[in-house]
């Protein structure tokens, strides 16, 4: 079972984290980054299905700087809520939102990673450029990751894309692929949000091949 609990960020921002401790000894924990959704069901489901495998999940609420407790799902009035948030976007305090979590998460002795979708997949991106000590990055359709590429992550980067994305540009995607070779990237006949089966643009095919590549990029770095 999941409960919310609460993270102190650097700056004293306090902040909502959804977490699903994995039961017995967990192999390492995996900071899940939101979509511009909030910490919706389909995060909090990611997160259980995270702690079956083994793994301890936490959630940050990365909206709570602009709105407390914000999560919708995906129904046509819902994006149009959630898309008001974008020119207020916060990215330096999620990035340190994000790396409160970490540290929280590394208070339980095991190896954290982060895995982040749409906007988190940005988020994580920007985390492990500005810390050391993050045992992995995965991130799903990241459409600002092409536009912060003058440093490599400190961490080693697991990217996920669609070509029939068209919020992310394959331009876009290639240019990722040329300038920050060290990371791992994969392109599949999927749109944006292809992993969530909670949105019609849910793939399942290119979900399932996504997801067991990630499963496995954690368990070759986290255990």
């Amino acid at each position: 079972m999941g409960s919310f609990i609460d993270i102190h960020s650097s700056d004293a921002h306090s902040l909502q984290c959804w977490r699903v401790l994995a039961s017995g000894a967990p192999r390492g924990a995996v900071v899940v980054l939101q979509e511009i959704f909030g910490v919706n069901h389909h995060i909090q489901s990611l997160c259980k299905r995270l702690a079956a495998a083994g793994y301890d999940a936490y959630a940050p609420a990365l909206f709570d700087r602009l709105e407390r407790g914000f999560a919708c799902g995906y129904g046509p009035e819902e994006v149009a809520n959630a898309l008001r948030f974008l020119p207020r976007l916060d990215w330096d305090g999620m990035v340190t939102d994000t790396l409160a979590t970490v540290a929280e998460a590394r208070r339980r002795n095991v190896p954290v990673a982060v895995m982040g979708f749409c906007l988190g997949a940005s988020v994580g991106y920007m985390a492990a450029q500005r810390a050391t000590g993050i045992a992995a990055v995965v991130g799903y359709y990241g459409g600002q990751i092409a536009q912060h590429l003058e440093t490599p992550p400190h961490s080693p980067t697991l990217l996920h894309y669609g070509a029939n994305d068209h919020t992310i540009p394959m331009e876009s995607v290639e240019r990722i692929r040329a300038q920050r070779p060290e990371c791992e990237l994969h392109v599949y006949a999927a749109g944006h949000g292809f992993n969530c089966d909670e949105r019609a643009a849910f793939e399942p095919a290119s979900a399932g091949l996504a997801w067991e590549r990630s499963m496995d990029w954690l368990l070759t770095h986290m255990g």
